[in-house]
């Protein structure tokens, strides 16, 4: 199958820094090669993804993030490319409304944010075009769109050091921000008596503005903020920690710092909202609970958790070959029936 991938074009695949969707693109475009596809990655110029890439906007035009003309360029550009392709694997917002231009290829049109209303139109305009994926089964309740496929994300686990936890810390991995719950971190962990390491995107001003105003105040005392890491980064503070302490105040759609944590052997203490109880396995992997008392009760209990089980976790329902696998599937699905006459059969299906 030749299968042309669109990221989104604000950072490279995969980022130098934070960026949870690039990742998993950057986990997808190597998986489906591995499986024995052609892959084009469509995104960044600065992409280093060992794949065939392309790019459309210049580097120097992907910034501020969102801008809405990049993103049309981009996404015009991309389909331009991908025409000759089997199947489009769409990550964008833009891209579904350029797609109602181009009648070929099939198009898989994942989101991976909520589904606001600004999506909601988007994806409703194009929904007779494309095949809507959702990230979880969560993400897809929030939306009255059909939803084709609920697909996972997915980390390869050999990449990730097993850690032991012997830094003794606990640790926070996120972007700046009040729904990500990076002051409450800091209170839960100053009561429960454990030193907190603080990483974090901040590079917009309303996550600067956070930071000085909710979270500076709370440093000291056992409370560090490290700033953003880099990927070797992330696995040295996930493999020294004792948990990850994830109290997010949102339905996230998905979370993949819970992944990563548990390919490092470290289990997640957070709340029990969006995708979290489809991904922590309550008293095997984590604890999930909705207030301080109990997540403050949940941090002094988690070293009776075994680090092995969690990062079996990510091998055995987390893997990027099981993304890809669901991913293959969906592709497969919306080739037959965009070619309802069509008599061909996958070697791919059975596996």
């Amino acid at each position: 199958m030749r299968i042309a991938v669109i990221a989104p074009p604000w950072l490279p695949v995969p980022p130098p820094g934070y960026g949870g969707t690039e990742v998993v693109l950057d986990g997808l475009a190597r998986g489906l090669v591995d499986l024995g596809h052609e892959v084009l990655l469509i995104g960044h110029p600065d992409s280093s993804c060992p794949v065939k890439r392309a790019s459309v906007v210049p580097a120097s035009e992907a910034r501020p993030m969102g801008r809405a003309v990049a993103e049309l360029e981009h996404a015009i550009g991309a389909y331009e490319l991908a025409a000759e392709y089997d199947v489009i694997s769409d990550h964008t917002t833009a891209g579904p409304l350029v797609a109602l231009t181009n009648p070929s290829p099939p198009v898989i049109a994942t989101n991976h944010n909520p589904f606001g209303r600004g999506r909601q139109a988007i994806y409703r305009k194009a929904i007779d075009r494309i095949a809507l994926v959702a990230i979880s089964q969560s993400h897809a309740a929030s939306t009255d769109l059909p939803v084709a496929a609920v697909i996972h994300h997915g980390i390869e686990a050999a990449t990730f050091p097993e850690g032991d936890g012997k830094g003794g810390y606990l640790a926070t991995l996120t972007r700046m921000s009040p729904d990500k719950g990076v002051h409450r971190a800091a209170h839960l962990a100053r009561t429960a008596g454990m030193p907190l390491r603080i990483a974090a995107k901040v590079r917009t001003d309303h996550e600067q503005q956070y930071f000085d105003d909710m979270v500076h105040p709370l440093l000291g005392d056992g409370v560090e903020f490290v700033g953003e890491v880099d990927g070797d980064g992330k696995r040295d503070l996930l493999t020294g920690a004792v948990a990850l302490l994830n109290p997010t105040e949102w339905a996230e759609p998905f979370g993949m710092t819970m992944l990563e944590a548990f390919a490092c052997g470290t289990r997640v203490v957070g709340t029990p909202r969006g995708a979290a109880p489809e991904i922590v396995e309550h008293g095997v992997t984590g604890f999930l609970a909705d207030s301080d008392e109990e997540l403050v009760d949940a941090i002094r209990r988690v070293g009776e958790l075994d680090r092995h089980a969690c990062r079996h976790e990510v091998e055995e329902r987390f893997s990027i070959r099981n993304m890809c696998m669901g991913y293959v599937r969906a592709y497969e699905r919306e080739m037959i029936r965009s070619q309802p006459t069509s008599s061909a059969t996958s070697a791919w299906a059975a596996q």
